[in-house]
């Protein structure tokens, strides 16, 4: 009788605790969710000025001057990009930085790559509208 007596106060017991060890674990799992969220969050900002600050270069704008492209549009387009989209133009907008930083040997690259940044952002927007 001692040994049943025992075995349900342990059953108690464990049972009584398993919602503090689940809360406990959904506590943890929230702060490594947020912590996620934030990151992303951080990331797509980051991606965000890297484009911004490519379309502010005078490099850009006498790029897209000539090619007839608004710049001013594509800067306005630039808080509407998500997820892929983003993430791929904002590679590509370092990418041109580097190559502008670079010199005269990759203005080409250069050019190309940005009136390609500019197009997919303004048919990513009329897509969008």
């Amino acid at each position: 009788m001692e040994i049943v007596r025992r075995t349900i106060a342990v059953c108690l017991a464990v049972m009584l605790m398993a919602p503090a060890a689940s809360a406990q674990q959904s506590v943890i799992g929230k702060s490594a969710l947020e912590q996620a969220v934030q990151q992303r969050v951080s990331q797509e900002q980051a991606d965000r000025d890297a484009i911004t600050s490519l379309l502010r270069r005078a490099e850009v704008r006498e790029i897209a001057s000539k090619a007839g492209l608004s710049v001013e549009k594509a800067e306005a387009a630039v808080s509407t990009l998500e997820a892929d989209d983003l993430r791929e133009l904002a590679k590509q907008a370092r990418q041109a930085q580097n190559d502008l930083a670079g010199g005269a040997s990759t203005i080409v690259i250069s050019t190309t790559t940005i009136i390609l940044i500019l197009l997919l952002i303004i048919i990513i927007v009329l897509v969008a509208d």
